[in-house]
């Protein structure tokens, strides 16, 4: 079974400082239909002011990881953790038994533009806890690099370690800079009973067939496999999740 989700089908949220799309029920926006996907909870696409950003609030047991797409995400936690979340890096924040932070866009003139990404975890009550990786793009150029994975795996695939049964994968595909023949693609397995959700975040590709734009999604259950394609500029997040 595949489900296309528009990216027009959003809920979308404009509080002046922040603009802000959401891939499933969050905050107003409520549609039973979209409670998540597996146990991924959210994807809010956010877009941050100059100047602006969310004061200091809480969290537990999620698991959140920010994606930077432009600008520059200022982040600060009640843990002693105070760090700058650039495009091409990958932040993760075990929420656990509590934690406060803030996030911030200091920038005078432009705006920080972001993906806000919730993950139930396997266990409640954790110790909170923080990690933020660079990933080289080389890594993820038609390809589907391992960004995010559970605890068990992410050393081996240097990867950033979840408190969950999920698995985040980040690509970029551009078939116009590669010339004849030379289309990227790729090809990610599906283990069966699991689901898989498939984010564009950024430009164009076709996935399983289906042309995606900017904002669009794939919701994937049974399916053995998720193949990316025909990319224009596209930055691709690809989850592999739990049912």
């Amino acid at each position: 079974m595949i489900e296309l989700r528009k990216s027009c089908q959003r809920g979308y949220a404009n509080h002046g400082w922040l603009k802000s799309q959401h891939s499933f029920s969050f905050a107003d926006f409520h549609d039973p239909a979209r409670m998540g996907w597996g146990n991924l909870r959210v994807i809010n696409d956010d877009q941050v002011a100059p100047g602006k950003g969310f004061g200091t609030h809480g969290h537990r047991d999620m698991e959140i990881i920010s994606v930077v797409l432009e600008g520059e995400l200022a982040h600060r936690d009640n843990m002693g953790n105070g760090e700058t979340i650039r495009p091409g890096e990958v932040q993760r924040m075990s929420a656990g038994r509590g934690v406060l932070h803030s996030e911030f866009n200091h920038a005078a003139d432009a705006t920080t533009h972001f993906l806000q990404i919730w993950i139930l975890p396997d266990r409640l009550g954790v110790p909170p806890g923080y990690d933020q990786r660079t990933f080289d793009p080389a890594q993820q150029r038609g390809k589907l690099r391992l960004v995010c994975a559970p605890v068990a795996e992410a050393e081996a695939g240097d990867a950033i370690a979840l408190n969950a049964d999920a698995r985040l994968y980040i690509g970029l595909f551009d078939s116009n800079d590669n010339g004849p023949g030379r289309a990227e693609c790729a090809e990610l397995a599906v283990t069966p009973g699991r689901k898989a959700y498939v984010h564009i975040a950024t430009g164009e590709a076709t996935v399983n067939g289906h042309a995606l734009h900017t904002g669009d999604a794939l919701a994937m259950d049974g399916e053995s496999l998720v193949t990316i394609s025909a990319g224009k500029n596209a930055q691709v997040l690809v989850f592999d999740l739990a049912p």
